[in-house]
């Protein structure tokens, strides 16, 4: 192996290559929506999957459960998503209504942030003035740069439809896992459930670092390490609990 040999570039620099690009950074993501959904679909399901199994209760009984979590806690997380996400966009629109409303009142004050958050990056002098004059004749441009440097928000947050479908898509995908060894004919159901869950768990996170900078197989154990440890909890509570559930004798 060439020790001297560069890793390849993640993209083309041409100009078309750019522009390309550059646009479809204005287009929202829903990573996060489906790796979230997708934990707490596997975590949450597998937990009550423990703790029923912990408390010595029948198998009808956690797939009756299972099954109303996925669904119930799946159409709630989606939900929930729906509302933080538009929140979210809500927020920005205000923003904007504000920034327009202050470029008209008391324009040579907005000047002024825009100079400063330019300042901030480096520009300078009359390359600075030139770029202020620039942008705030572009009246969108001007507001675009207030969201994002002044108030810190994204100018593309995501769709609060589509983020809840993604996320109720993926809760439901994961989820379903520890429920499907219960439904099978398997002499061992719970041990068959556990390292379903347990491959889920690692190969949701090892998916994860498609998208940052750790390996796959620590992705893959950190979250493993997460899921793990909400089910271990929940079979002990199972555990300690077990003596209520027993019927009386």
């Amino acid at each position: 192996m060439n020790r001297d040999a560069q890793p390849a570039l993640e993209h083309g620099h041409g100009r078309d290559e750019i522009a390309v690009r550059l646009s479809a950074a204005r287009s929202p993501g829903h990573l996060g929506d489906a790796v979230y959904g997708a934990i707490d679909g596997a975590v949450t399901t597998f937990a009550i999957v423990a703790g029923v199994q912990g408390a010595g209760l029948p198998t009808s009984v956690i797939v009756i459960l299972g099954l109303a979590n996925v669904l119930a806690d799946g159409v709630s997380m989606a939900l929930g998503n729906f509302t933080a996400t538009r929140t979210e966009a809500d927020e920005v629109a205000r923003i904007r209504t504000i920034e327009t409303r202050h470029i008209e009142r008391v324009p040579e004050g907005e000047r002024e942030e825009l100079r400063q958050i330019l300042a901030a990056k480096g520009l300078e002098g009359q390359v600075l003035a030139d770029a202020v004059t620039a942008i705030s004749r572009r009246r969108e441009s001007w507001i675009d740069l207030m969201v994002t440097d002044e108030y810190g928000r994204s100018l593309s947050p995501p769709r609060a439809g589509t983020s809840a479908g993604v996320t109720f898509v993926a809760f439901l995908a994961a989820g379903a896992v520890p429920l499907l060894p219960f439904v099978m004919p398997l002499e061992a159901p719970f041990a068959a459930s556990a390292i379903a869950t347990a491959a889920t768990f690692f190969t949701i996170g090892a998916l994860k670092s498609r998208w940052s900078l750790r390996s796959w197989w620590r992705a893959g154990a950190e979250t493993l390490a997460i899921g793990g440890t909400a089910a271990a909890v929940a079979y002990a509570v199972g555990t300690l609990l077990s003596g209520f559930a027993a019927p009386p004798g």
